[in-house]
């Protein structure tokens, strides 16, 4: 993630990340808080990059999409290649995420098969030529500019944090090259190339929630369990963890909670005892946390060694991947974190016509592992064939933005619908909150003793953000099983 590129002020901060007058209901008084490859796929490798050519014929919607394995058009007229880029962290400390990104690729390839049906009624295949941003923001730049001018794209899609999201749509911004991405908060997409929710981009745009969402979902799961409402708070000194840190403050007081705030962390703290010391201190029975899976772990055990055993809490970016249950064991069951996507959502694929579930099983069979959060990846190849679908002057950049400002999709992720006004009120749940930004739903799980192949399984347990996705368990205190 980018450091923010202007200064604002304290007020405008809040109001803009979300959390300065947003009113939430959600009861006990909790009011006002301030707010993997398919056998239709042809690979090529090269230096850096991976080159995956794949065609759709299907028929085009005017508005919408529909799947790109229906209604197929062998008869169509052949057009012209689409060139689309692709930015995942293969390598490097976010590779967890390249697994689910390689996968959502492969389905995605199958799915468009020999030529997208678009506008002009020709069927244009698809050239997807993959890079990996190393997890490191200049590499993410630096492959985003090759994209634009060696391999002459017509898109570039995104996603894996703001590490490889914010320099990649800055080089699309700056080289006049529609840009679309996914799994970056909307503030961290604004703030962080050093926009407010008033400008408008003209190239880039991001499907995902937002901090007032997070915010508003903890203290609706937290509130359901007796404390004395004082909540020990660590954030890493890291971009994510300075974004989290002024917004936090500011929602505690009025949601009636009491944040014990410490230093912030280094990433890769090994001995976490001062801070565990401090909560201990304070008598905190809530905890909250930004942390790396590898350093969680470390935390979370030396918390139970030390003593520090809160009621309950909730703890982000460490707990979605099914690795860092296992390194825990039974340490991990009903520990909390926010969820972009599980296959408990009730969406299904436009591409696919899958369920998530469904999805999910799949990815299972094919990597012989558990399904992930990341997965929701998959909703910015979607949208990106929605696009291409619809643009009427498949030469003209301007044409395919034209055709981003009237997305109205439903993906395996939720919907996106680009054609609603903004709405500056911030309001808890998708959204079109800035004019490059509609927010996905956000839930709540938690890890519990699983009950398939999988030694632990992670349950919906809220969804204030996220009403229409339903529950699959109840919010559960900690009980620090062994």
């Amino acid at each position: 993630m980018m450091e923010n590129k202007k200064n604002i002020s304290r007020r405008e901060f809040l109001k803009l990340a979300g959390v300065a007058g947003a009113t939430i209901g959600m009861g006990a008084g909790l009011g006002g808080v301030l707010a993997a490859c398919g056998s239709n796929t042809a690979t090529q490798a090269s230096t850096g990059s991976t080159t995956t050519t794949a065609a759709v014929q299907t028929t085009a919607a005017p508005t919408t999409a529909s799947s790109a394995g229906t209604a197929t058009s062998a008869a169509a007229e052949a057009g012209g290649e689409i060139k689309v880029g692709y930015i995942t962290p293969t390598t490097g400390a976010l590779a967890a995420f390249g697994v689910p990104d390689q996968y959502c690729l492969a389905r995605a390839t199958e799915a468009i098969g020999d030529g997208i049906v678009c506008a002009d009624g020709k069927s244009h295949p698809i050239k997807f030529t993959v890079k990996d941003s190393q997890s490191d923001p200049n590499r993410a730049a630096q492959v985003a500019g090759d994209l634009i001018n060696n391999d002459k794209v017509q898109m570039v899609l995104a996603d894996s944090t703001a590490d490889v999201v914010n320099p990649a749509a800055d080089q699309c911004e700056a080289g006049g090259v529609p840009f679309l991405s996914t799994d970056v908060p909307w503030q961290n997409f604004i703030y962080g190339r050093g926009g407010d929710p008033t400008h408008e981009y003209k190239w880039t745009y991001n499907f995902f929630w937002g901090l007032e969402d997070i915010i508003a979902s903890f203290f609706a799961v937290w509130s359901t369990v007796p404390t004395n409402k004082k909540v020990a708070v660590l954030l890493s000194n890291s971009a994510p963890g300075n974004a989290w840190l002024d917004p936090w403050k500011a929602a505690m007081e009025p949601a009636g909670y009491t944040g014990d705030f410490t230093d912030q962390y280094p990433v890769g703290l090994e001995d976490y005892t001062q801070q565990i010391s401090q909560f201990k201190k304070n008598g905190d029975e809530v905890s909250l946390g930004l942390f790396t899976p590898p350093d969680f772990t470390n935390f979370w055990k030396q918390c139970i060694q030390q003593g520090f055993r809160p009621k309950t809490g909730a703890w982000s970016m460490c707990l979605e991947f099914p690795q860092a249950a296992a390194a825990l064991g039974d340490l991990c069951i009903n520990l909390a974190s926010e969820s972009m996507w599980t296959p408990g959502y009730p969406f299904t694929s436009p591409l696919l016509n899958e369920t998530a579930k469904q999805f999910a099983d799949e990815f299972e069979k094919r990597n012989n592992a558990q399904w992930t959060q990341p997965l929701q990846h998959f909703s910015v190849f979607e949208w990106g064939i929605d696009v291409i679908k619809r643009t009427k002057n498949l030469d003209d950049p301007q044409s395919y933005i034209d055709a981003v400002k009237q997305t109205k999709l439903k993906t395996i992720s939720g919907d996106i619908d680009f054609t609603v006004p903004v709405d500056t009120s911030m309001p808890i749940g998708p959204a079109r909150v800035t004019p490059n930004c509609y927010k996905s739903p956000l839930c709540v799980v938690q890890w519990q003793k699983g009950k398939s192949q999988w030694p632990y399984d992670q349950l919906i347990v809220g969804n204030l953000a996220a009403p229409n996705v339903p529950l699959e368990d109840t919010f559960k205190p900690l009980t620090y099983s062994s």
